[in-house]
């Protein structure tokens, strides 16, 4: 018999603690047993919450459960979180998770192909858009965001060592998140609210990703 999700307005609490029970056990039996619990109070809520905000940002797609373990060496089957994506294109755009720590916001590109590295550092290096993202980036951090991405350990090849951008050069990808934890607001539709004001933040950095990243134009492999 499948339970089927209560209406909620957030995210429930019994979200963060199926995780953290699902860390201490990611097995494919004890998903069994809690698979109508993810679906009421895992991907139900995060559905929900995110075609509230489809309207402004686009249509999200929310990530299956199912890790792909073909190549690594964590045979785990399941991910400890619950992401969902709004893409400008793939792996460019806005992110909502739930975990065992509670929910977080994000945007930027996630991945990234050499063309579109290549992309990214001539318009970082460029004074005009460079000192755009400059700007974008300094606004996030006083926003309390954090700024991520995969980076180079050192600079680029032929970037002088006091170029005004240096660390921002060094990203092969960009983004920034915001990790709420577990709020009192985090059951009530006040977290739709939440992500969309966190959304609209990031939106100035994940348009000028859009600009000047945007999709590779590498063939698919």
């Amino acid at each position: 018999m499948t339970t089927e999700p209560a209406p909620v307005d957030g995210i429930p609490l019994d979200a963060v603690a199926f995780y953290r029970e699902l860390e201490s056990s990611n097995t494919r039996e004890w998903w069994a047993a809690n698979r109508d619990r993810y679906a009421a109070s895992v991907r139900e809520p995060m559905s929900h919450l995110t075609d509230v905000l489809a309207d402004e940002f686009g249509e999200a797609t929310v990530f299956r459960p199912n890790r792909d373990v073909r190549f690594s060496k964590d045979k785990s089957p399941y991910k400890t979180h619950q992401g969902a994506f709004v893409g400008q294109h793939k792996r460019l755009g806005w992110y909502v998770q739930v975990g065992a720590e509670g929910l977080l916001t994000a945007g930027g590109f996630y991945a990234s192909e050499s063309d579109q590295v290549a992309r990214y550092r001539a318009a970082v290096d460029d004074d005009a858009t460079g000192e755009q993202l400059t700007e974008i980036v300094d606004a996030l951090l006083d926003n309390g965001c954090d700024i991520g991405g995969d980076l180079l350990a050192t600079r680029p090849r032929g970037i002088p060592r006091d170029h005004p951008r240096l660390e921002l050069l060094r990203h092969r990808t960009l983004t920034a998140r915001r990790d709420h934890g577990i709020p009192d607001w985090l059951e009530s539709d006040e977290a739709a609210d939440r992500v969309r004001e966190d959304w609209r933040a990031l939106r100035p950095l994940v348009h000028w990703c859009d600009e000047h990243v945007g999709a590779t134009e590498k063939p698919r492999r």
